[in-house]
């Protein structure tokens, strides 16, 4: 029976399959027409052309008795000024689209992956977000996570469909996006823009982590259906420490970070939501909004009920992250 993986091969996707490949399970990837399979080409992997967005290009990607589906696809940052509408059209409407090809093929269990963002931010830095706590998103990447996660439940609820979850962090580990590269070359510089003053906590998710704990759920099911689960390193960190922590693995000598005063980040907030209302995106102002926020987790009812431990510390993951980074001749 097959396994069906979205999102690869992008980031978390592509070291998913590398694991189920260990595995020997038959693995099935949903993939873009014309996108770059290549990060793939050493694993034993089925390919099916088309694109969550459009509900005619899924038929036949579930053929064949599929017993799980992991979800990873999504839009984290619309490449299109004029574009906040896609997070809706990947992330929510893509998410139904795969929901409904899933179910109606007897597909057995829907994993699915959110974020952060989906419950918002930290009302105090001394109270951790946990899963039971109210959702309070707050951007179109964060309400179109949320009201994926509604139509995964409604799925479940209304077809019997068994589904899990997981709200991971800020990812960090072997093979990183541009946006990571590009932060390490401005801390590896010695002069990165920090907005607030350093102090505000981020929970961070080590992506082979992550797909250790998907394939926990995979094999738990029976406890892990009809959950939602954090998935991050133990604790959350500063962003002081995260910088810090890249400058030594870099091996920077000096780090003198420039601090962007908290109420810039809040006007880069509001102008965030403004642009949103009026169907507009743009990156480096999303980022600068959020960055002096408190986004910080307890992951403890994953270690508790999947009996999954995650990293205590940064370094080795980020260290790993650096070598792959200069192997491919990003820094």
């Amino acid at each position: 029976m097959p396994v069906v993986v979205t999102g690869a091969p992008g980031w978390l996707g592509t070291r998913l399959v590398e694991e189920l490949d260990r595995t020997d399970q038959a693995t099935r990837c949903l993939v873009l027409e014309g996108e770059d399979t290549a990060p793939l080409d050493p694993f034993d992997v089925e390919f099916h052309t088309g694109d969550v967005r459009d509900p005619d290009s899924l038929e036949g990607l579930f053929d064949g008795d599929v017993q799980t589906v992991f979800h990873c696809a999504g839009l984290v940052h619309s490449p299109d000024l004029f574009g906040a509408d896609l997070f809706y059209d990947v992330n929510t409407h893509g998410t139904e689209h795969m929901l409904a090809a899933a179910s109606d093929a007897g597909a057995e269990h829907f994993v699915f992956v959110s974020s952060n963002a989906a419950q918002g931010f930290n009302d105090s830095p001394s109270t951790l977000m946990t899963e039971e706590m109210p959702c309070r998103p707050e951007s179109d990447y964060g309400l179109s996570k949320y009201r994926a996660e509604q139509a995964v439940r409604r799925y479940g609820e209304e077809t019997g469909l068994d589904y899990t979850i997981v709200r991971p962090c800020w990812y960090y580990g072997p093979r990183q996006p541009a946006r990571m590269n590009r932060l390490m070359r401005m801390i590896q510089s010695g002069n990165p823009l920090v907005f607030g003053n350093g102090r505000n906590l981020r929970s961070m998710t080590y992506v082979p982590k992550l797909v250790e704990a998907l394939l926990t759920i995979q094999d738990r099911r029976d406890i892990a259906a009809g959950e939602t689960y954090w998935i991050a390193d133990r604790q959350p960190y500063t962003t002081d420490y995260i910088y810090h922590t890249i400058a030594d693995c870099l091996g920077a000598d000096t780090l003198r970070p420039i601090y962007i005063p908290t109420p810039v980040s809040r006007v880069m907030e509001i102008v965030d939501v403004t642009l949103g209302n009026l169907g507009m995106y743009e990156q480096n102002v999303h980022v600068a909004g959020e960055m002096s926020r408190h986004i910080a987790c307890d992951p403890s009812k994953a270690m508790d009920e999947l009996d999954w431990e995650p990293p205590t510390d940064l370094y080795s993951g980020i260290e790993e992250s650096v070598e792959w980074a200069r192997q491919q001749g990003h820094l």
